[in-house]
C-alpha cells in the first residue's frame, strides 16, 4: 500500500538547521511531484514547497524561500526539506505529500504521510 513515511522532526533553536526526510512506498515516485506542508496549532495546513517529477523545478513560499531547500532521490524514493536559519514561527507538525500537478494547494496532493513534529525554541 501506499506509504509516506517522515522523519528528522524534533527540537531545534533559533537559527539552527534541521533536516526532514520522507520514504515513500507503493507508488510510481518519480511520477509525482513532491510537496511539503505544515499545519501548526490553530491554523490551517499550509503548502511549504513543491519539487517537480525530475527535480529541476522547485517552488517556495515567500516566508521560507532562501531558508528552505526541497530536493528528492528518485533512485531511493526520498524527499528532503532542508530547514536553516528557523524562526520560532516555524514550528508545525511538517508533512510530506505526493500530487499529480505542480501545485502547492493541499487539495492537489493524493497521498499523505502521518507528519512529523518540528518545534523551533530556546
Amino acid at each position: 500500500q501506499v506509504q509516506l513515511v517522515e522523519s528528522g522532526g524534533g527540537l531545534v533553536q533559533p537559527g539552527g538547521s534541521l533536516r526532514l526526510s520522507c520514504a515513500a512506498s507503493g507508488f510510481t515516485f518519480e511520477h509525482y511531484v513532491m510537496g511539503w506542508f505544515r499545519q501548526a496549532p490553530g491554523n490551517e495546513r499550509e503548502g511549504v514547497a513543491y519539487v517537480t517529477r525530475n527535480g529541476a523545478m522547485t517552488y517556495y513560499i515567500d516566508s521560507v524561500r532562501g531558508r528552505f531547500t526541497i530536493s528528492r532521490d528518485n533512485a531511493e524514493n526520498m524527499v528532503y526539506l532542508q530547514m536553516k536559519t528557523v524562526k520560532p514561527e516555524d514550528t508545525a507538525v511538517y508533512y510530506c505529500a505526493a500530487g499529480s500537478h505542480n501545485a502547492m494547494q493541499a487539495v492537489k496532493y493524493s497521498y499523505w504521510g502521518q507528519g512529523t513534529q518540528v518545534t523551533v525554541s530556546s
